[in-house]
């Protein structure tokens, strides 16, 4: 059901099960799936693909071009996946050409009131956006990730699987897969033990990420020297493998 007073783009695709409520406007070029539920006052613009069973709360801006000065008008592209909860006056930009030219969001993602997604990130699945939490240009967030309200994080950082930041971090740098941090300034504080028991981890696989983390933080060693030692664990405990891979590609180094 499309609301009477709602503005469409007649060049928009929008599946007949799309629901579109009062005074939203709907640019060229969205693209909307199956059961997905547009509330009042929502503006999506631009090349805007969203899959199915989305909710999108009253004030979002989904689809805007990018903050970025560079940015001449060319075509750039955003992409939302199934089943996620967009919730009041959060906005979302389109890619850049100086990235991959595309934003894209996962499947099964809760971004409470006020969050900001930047152009050019890429986010993955059942990640948590807390009120207000913001991403600059370029930040890629792993599957299962939680920021804290008013969380800010640095264009170009990358978070990974399972991490976790508390209310009002200032993430700089990147934070591997599993790792909590918190605090002004912004510091590892332990590992998502509470979040890997609720996603079914066992009982020996948190403790060998435990002590993966200890190798990083606590041992005293270099950061070469840590992955060094951590290319040894992994043979014993594949678990940590996504944990070696992340610091391997790591470019902005990690908080420490």
């Amino acid at each position: 059901m499309i609301h009477q007073t709602a503005i469409i783009d007649p060049t928009a695709s929008i599946d007949e099960n799309v629901k579109i409520g009062p005074y939203t406007v709907i640019g060229a070029n969205v693209s909307i799936g199956t059961g997905t539920v547009v509330s009042s006052h929502v503006t999506i613009n631009g090349t805007t693909t969203i899959g199915k069973n989305n909710r999108i709360y009253q004030f979002s801006s989904i689809g805007e071009d990018p903050q970025d000065k560079k940015y001449a008008g060319e075509e750039s592209f955003l992409e939302i996946g199934d089943n996620n909860e967009i919730r009041e006056f959060t906005t979302i930009h389109r890619g850049t050409t100086q990235d991959k030219n595309i934003t894209k969001i996962g499947s099964n993602n809760l971004f409470m009131a006020y969050t900001h997604v930047a152009h050019d990130c890429v986010i993955a699945d059942d990640v948590i956006l807390a009120n207000a939490a913001s991403l600059g240009g370029h930040v890629h967030i792993g599957n299962n990730a939680i920021l804290g309200g008013f969380s800010i994080v640095h264009q170009f950082c990358h978070l990974g699987d399972h991490c976790f930041s508390a209310m009002g971090s200032a993430i700089t740098k990147d934070v591997p897969p599993f790792v909590m941090v918190g605090g002004r300034p912004t510091k590892p504080h332990g590992i998502n033990t509470v979040g890997l028991d609720r996603r079914g981890f066992s009982a020996d696989t948190i403790l060998q990420v435990k002590r993966a983390y200890k190798l990083l933080y606590k041992s005293g060693l270099k950061l070469a020297d840590a992955k060094a030692e951590l290319v040894n664990v992994v043979k014993d405990h594949p678990e940590l493998t996504i944990m070696l891979d992340f610091l391997e590609n790591s470019n902005r180094s990690i908080l420490r």
